[in-house]
């Protein structure tokens, strides 16, 4: 189960290594700033990436987004780090890069996985971070192998996300995108992180954008824009995945808790470990986050104090709370997948819409084929503008629209098309309709046994539903399937 989630490990540290925030040894090869932050030259990573080896991809989500993580070693001093680089298209401004760069780098905190470098050389843009060595909290809270993560352990992780947010708003950095489980990450220590990568402002017209439809709140669907109030409001859906132990899609969340006995939320391996005073605090603090008036939600400050008094077991090491051993560094990922299936695996929505568009219907059997056999008339003319329709739809990102039309197509009866129903898919998981979804990604396998893109999607489509273990099988069948097509 830990394959889904061990090339989202952002950030490792070797156990031996602590930080050293000063940095002052970097003065010999680069440009150190205020902060311990400087500026590295491309070489330098590419030394330490070992030439951008594909073996050190800690993350990836495809082709076109930018947003390739690397593990790798700076040679002058054996650190380890995470280096983030961004597709060419991506921040075109250098200069807006620089200063968001250095003004994230400005920040240390003990709750962050701190931002430590950066490089801009042409069109080159890369982070550098630190790395952290226990995987994220995806890994540990919905695919844990050895044992579910502890009451106690779980609301630290909330009360140190809370201190992270506190302390980035202190210093003017309330923004944060995409903060969900994938984004936070555990430390040598077990103590989890919040990722450094999610403050970087990713503006236009100078407003601050959400990059991954599946983890961005309801109220964020129409514009993307990111808010601060919005920020919190991911924050209560993660507190209910803490709860429940299950990933919840941000435009679930408030369904989720409307009316409901906070019983009905907890994950079941909780059973006989938490007081019922706790889970309802933490329920009504979750539906606080929530709150549909964005100014009705607390702020950072608020969540912080509310979660201080709830802490167990305070000096209980996290590591022993988490199972872990001490100073031992998580295996590595077994299982391989293609961008498409890592995109599957995470639910990266936009990644998915990314590349489904440019493969377009290569991996049909043919629409063209089989109307060579039938009768042109206008009901065929019609089903086929349809479908162009569709297209144009999705590629627009008008996810309704291109429902109604890719519907019409399929209902007319007369053509088959595995991309039209993935397509459909994908509109489907967009809106929330993830059974829709996966009743979609098993017609385009009924259609093409062989085509690895209908397991992914059916993985993603599962991992919507919460069905984990199913959705790794799949991506397990996905896999093999890509295997065993390339080797012919």
């Amino acid at each position: 189960m830990g394959a889904r989630c061990s090339k989202l490990s952002l950030c490792w540290w070797p156990s031996h290594l602590k930080s050293n925030l000063n940095y002052s040894s970097d003065l010999e090869n680069g440009e150190l700033l205020p902060g311990g932050f400087r500026e590295y030259s491309f070489e330098q990573l590419r030394a330490a990436t070992s030439g951008f080896n594909s073996d050190n991809i800690v993350s990836e989500h495809g082709e076109k987004a930018p947003n390739v993580v690397y593990r790798g070693k700076l040679q002058e001093d054996d650190r380890w780090i995470a280096v983030k680089r961004f597709n060419k298209s991506a921040w075109p401004d250098s200069r807006q890069f620089l200063e968001e760069a250095r003004a994230v780098g400005q920040l240390r905190n003990e709750r962050l996985a701190n931002l430590i470098g950066c490089c801009c050389e042409g069109e080159e843009r890369l982070l550098v971070a630190e790395f952290m060595p226990n995987e994220t909290l995806s890994k540990h809270l919905f695919h844990w192998e050895n044992q579910p993560m502890k009451w106690a352990m779980r609301l630290r992780v909330a009360l140190y996300l809370a201190q992270a947010l506190e302390y980035c708003s202190s210093k003017g950095r309330a923004l944060y995108h995409d903060f969900n489980a994938y984004r936070i990450l555990f430390d040598q220590d077990s103590n989890p992180r919040l990722s450094c990568f999610g403050l970087m402002k990713n503006s236009r017209d100078g407003k601050s954008y959400s990059t991954n439809l599946a983890f961005t709140p309801a109220e964020c669907l129409r514009t993307g824009r990111v808010t601060p109030e919005s920020v919190v409001y991911s924050f209560g859906t993660l507190l209910l995945d803490l709860l429940s132990g299950k990933h919840i899609p941000p435009s679930h969340a408030l369904d989720l808790i409307r009316g409901k006995n906070f019983l009905m939320l907890m994950d079941s391996c909780l059973e006989g470990h938490f007081s019922n005073d706790d889970g309802t605090e933490l329920v009504r603090l979750a539906s606080r986050c929530l709150q549909y008036e964005a100014r009705e939600r607390p702020n950072a400050k608020s969540l912080v104090t509310a979660l201080t008094p709830l802490q167990k077991d305070t000096q209980v090491p996290s590591y022993i709370l988490m199972g872990i051993p001490h100073g031992t560094e998580s295996p590595k990922q077994t299982m391989s997948l293609t961008p498409l299936g890592e995109a599957c695996s995470r639910l990266d929505l936009t990644a998915i819409h990314e590349m489904l568009e440019k493969v377009g219907y290569n991996d049909d059997e043919g629409i063209a084929n089989e109307l060579s056999f039938q009768m042109w008339t206008d009901q065929i003319q019609e089903t086929l503008n349809c479908k162009k329709r569709g297209d144009a739809a999705f590629r627009a990102k008008d996810f309704n629209t291109a429902i109604d039309c890719y519907t019409q197509f399929i209902d007319g009866g007369t053509m088959v098309s595995p991309t039209v129903f993935a397509r459909r898919c994908l509109c489907y998981l967009v809106s929330d309709l993830p059974q829709q979804a996966l009743g979609d990604a098993m017609q385009a396998q009924a259609v093409s046994p062989e085509w690895p893109t209908a397991f992914y999607l059916q993985a993603a489509s599962l991992f919507s539903l919460g069905m984990d273990t199913d959705a790794q099988e799949t991506l397990k069948d996905g896999s093999s399937l890509e295997a065993k097509n390339h080797g012919n």
